[in-house]
């Protein structure tokens, strides 16, 4: 009886390493294909609004196609001209594309 107990102990601990290599390997997968790839184009989006100057075309998050009049650096807003006459002011933040890479897409 007491073989069959020290035989069950020995399977278990065995796949307790298998289990942790396990989620070891999903966590790695995860990291690869999910997290990198969105902190990547995070860092391209905000290296485009740090570059962002005026008379540039750009596209907000709300979908608002414009040309960029001024870039106030202490506010970080732009004055966005969204048709002629029509200047809007909106947050650095919210312009995420360059209107030439949107319409090559």
């Amino acid at each position: 009886m007491t073989s069959i107990i020290l035989a069950a102990q020995a399977q278990g601990s065995d796949g307790g390493y298998s289990m942790l290599l396990m989620m070891v390997a999903i966590f790695a997968i995860m990291y690869f294909f999910m997290i990198r790839p969105q902190q990547k184009k995070r860092k391209e989006i905000l290296n485009f609004q740090n570059s962002l100057t005026e008379g540039a075309k750009v596209v907000t998050a709300g979908g608002v196609y414009g040309t960029v009049k001024r870039v106030n650096i202490e506010n970080a807003t732009l004055d966005l001209e969204i048709a002629k006459g029509v200047v809007i002011t909106v947050e650095k933040s919210f312009v995420y594309a360059d209107v030439a890479s949107q319409q090559a897409r």
